[in-house]
């Protein structure tokens, strides 16, 4: 492997932390609120289940059961129903007994009619991979195309692309320097973005279909800019002047969708995509556009030696005369919601401004009321950053609900207090000292700087907030916080603060006052803490502050059994037959017991953990959905191989890791996980 290889597989996958601010810190919260050795001991459990039983949560409505979340079912939960698989050391899925599992779409396979084919050692060109699959499979949604059992055998899958792994995509190597070869940044380029892709069940397993569906958004696709921020002077580039379009969806990470038939797709570390001024705004400096992906596409120059405008646009010095004359104000146009639909190959992807600016990990959608409004959950996934949810003005109705629902309203931040309470604090402009004194013009000033508002409004920082999902049964939000390993150098420690350094994350979760999620309070409590087993802990030398399991409602804290041991949570899915499927990005350590990457199924009722399947070397697993029966689970491989030491899928003549989907059935035809 030459050294310009070794360069992509030493570059940081995680956006550089960007919080100064002095804002209380999520740990400092649950210290204060339970004190280190109720933390360890159990206290956790007691007094979140002391709170709760106070809150109009378990209070009798007038059926004399308790009450639950607006519109949520009431049917009891499944709980997993297989034997936990151990961890895996192995360049291989481990799948539980009982199932099976299909590769399918593994990057580079040819999606729209007429497409190339995938060449072996990814020969194919930058025109080649727009009409493939792109790389690091990531957040997903299965859209059926029929009513009825129909629907689970046939449908739309919208699949995000979140990155590339240069040394696997150039297979006679690549430079960064300039000139780029503009081959090279064109397939970067296409790999990134949306696939939306029709699917079919037959005799031999799922295939994809080439039909008239299927689509390749990437990081050059014109979007539309809409809501506050969209006309404003923030957004205004030399590609449009007016202010309403730009180029492109990045860093597609986690998803959502609407229950008017749309995907949501998140731009994550888009930041790191671009460079600027030695002393930029804080539109720029607040979210790190320092280039640090290491694309360097501003590099790409013609015959001439000029720069090349397609990709000229990732270099955002101001060098004209104003910002219509150079692209100083393209970032601005990244960091947004992205909502595609799915079923209209022809219709521009929208950029939704109202949601804020950041690097959204995804767009959860909270279960729908008539005559209610619209509520969006995100987390921002840095280190240090804040959580946020968005409540659109008008209310749901099912006849006429649109995407126009999504450019109105108010985005909050949350703020977690120590008593197991906490607060939505609105991010509007004239509200909560967001005003013109405090260096705050407009509310497309506020959504631009969404950080900068959070920041000023006292936020809570939170390790790394990622993907949340809604239990619509019980009204519960979880949210992984998938880890820190700054704590302790970007912010103090000291007894207080049980896990310095984290490593291994938490699950956090609430329940909105009054089961609205629109309401601008809640009660919160740990699900719980990633970590190893006690013996693990016990040979290492480690504190017992490394207890990881929070069993709810029974005022009891312990280690995690070697069949629930993890670390790093990121993906997350709370199905509707009540199962909670976690997903780990993290790393893999033998003396702590931890292997490859993994997915494990939860009972949230019981706090009942198992690992469910382990993935190949260097891999993330990401991604999860099933089809309506819930008979058929999809659920991703991302970057395997990202660090030189996997081959998987090996499939189709391929050598090389590739990201890949699997689409994973119970043998006896039952649903996926009972």
């Amino acid at each position: 492997m030459d050294d310009l290889n070794r360069l992509s597989l030493a570059r940081d996958p995680d956006e550089p932390q960007c919080n100064t601010s002095d804002n209380v810190h999520l740990s400092e919260v649950v210290i204060r609120r339970y004190g280190r050795r109720d933390v360890v001991k159990g206290g956790v459990a007691v007094a979140v289940s002391t709170l709760l039983a106070g809150s109009a949560f378990a209070r009798p409505v007038n059926d004399g059961q308790p009450a639950v979340a607006q519109g949520a079912v009431k049917t009891p939960a499944l709980v997993p129903g297989f034997a936990p698989v151990a961890h895996n050391f192995d360049d291989s899925v481990v799948i539980a007994a009982g199932y099976s599992f299909q590769v399918l779409i593994p990057e580079g396979t040819p999606v729209l009619p007429g497409a190339p084919e995938y060449i072996p050692g990814d020969f194919n060109s930058g025109a080649d991979r727009e009409q493939q699959v792109g790389g690091h499979h990531d957040g997903m949604h299965y859209f059926p195309l029929h009513r009825g059992q129909r629907g689970n055998e046939h449908g739309l899958l919208a699949l995000n692309h979140e990155n590339v792994d240069q040394f696997l995509l150039h297979p006679y190597g690549y430079s960064n320097d300039v000139p780029r070869d503009p081959d090279h940044a064109r397939k970067e380029v296409a790999s990134h973005g949306v696939s939306i892709i029709e699917l079919r069940k037959g005799s031999d397993g799922w295939q994809v279909v080439r039909g008239r569906y299927n689509r390749r958004l990437t990081g050059a696709t014109v979007c539309e800019l809409t809501g506050p921020v969209a006309g404003s002077d923030f957004v205004k580039t030399k590609y449009d002047n007016a202010g309403y379009y730009t180029r492109g969806t990045l860093n597609n990470c986690g998803h959502g969708f609407t229950p008017w038939g749309t995907y949501l797709t998140a731009e994550e570390n888009w930041a790191g995509y671009f460079i600027t001024e030695a002393n930029p705004p804080r539109e720029k400096a607040r979210y790190g556009m320092t280039g640090w992906q290491g694309f360097n596409w501003w590099n790409v120059l013609d015959a001439d030696g000029n720069p090349v405008d397609d990709y000229a646009r990732f270099d955002t010095h101001p060098t004209g005369a104003s910002a219509l004359d150079d692209y100083r104000n393209e970032g601005n146009g990244f960091g947004w919601i992205v909502e595609i639909d799915p079923f209209d190959p022809g219709s521009t992807p929208k950029k939704r401004t109202a949601l804020g600016r950041f690097a959204h990990e995804g767009a959860w959608v909270a279960p729908v009321r008539p005559g209610k409004p619209v509520v969006v959950y995100s987390g921002d996934d840095s280190r240090g950053e804040y959580m946020y949810k968005f409540v659109s003005s008008k209310p749901y109705h099912p006849t006429k609900a649109n995407g126009d629902l999504l450019d109105e309203g108010t985005l909050y931040v949350a703020k977690f207090h120590d008593d197991g309470s906490g607060e939505w604090v609105a991010l509007a402009y004239g509200q909560n000292g967001l005003t013109h004194a405090n260096g705050f013009t407009s509310q497309a000033d506020v959504l631009v700087n969404t950080r900068s508002a959070a920041d000023f409004v006292g936020a809570t920082r939170m390790d790394r907030p990622e993907w949340a999902s809604i239990d619509a049964r019980t009204g519960h939000v979880y949210l992984t916080l998938t880890n820190n390993t700054n704590r302790g150098v970007a912010y103090p420690t000291d007894d207080a603060n049980p896990r310095a350094a984290n490593r291994d994350g938490h699950i956090i979760r609430w329940l909105e006052s009054g089961g609205a999620h629109e309401a601008t309070t809640f009660a919160w409590d740990i699900f719980v803490f990633g970590g190893p087993t006690l013996a693990d802990t016990q040979a290492l030398g480690l504190g017992d502050e490394y207890a990881g399991q929070v069993f709810p409602g029974t005022g009891q804290q312990a280690y995690l059994s070697a069949d629930a041991t993890f670390n790093s949570p990121d993906g997350l899915w709370a199905s509707p037959n009540g199962l909670l499927w976690i997903q780990t990005d993290g790393y893999r350590d033998a003396a702590r017991g931890y292997g490859n990457q993994q997915m494990l199924c939860a009972d949230p009722a019981t706090g009942d953990i198992r690992r469910f399947l382990a993935g190949p070397n260097d891999c993330e697993i990401t991604g999860v959905i099933t089809t309506p029966d819930g008979r058929t689970l999809f659920a991703n491989i991302q970057h395997p191989g990202e660090r030189g030491n996997s081959t998987w899928p090996r499939i189709n003549g391929e050598t090389r890791a590739q990201s890949a989907l699997l689409v994973i059935t119970k043998d006896d035809g039952g649903v996926v996980g009972t």
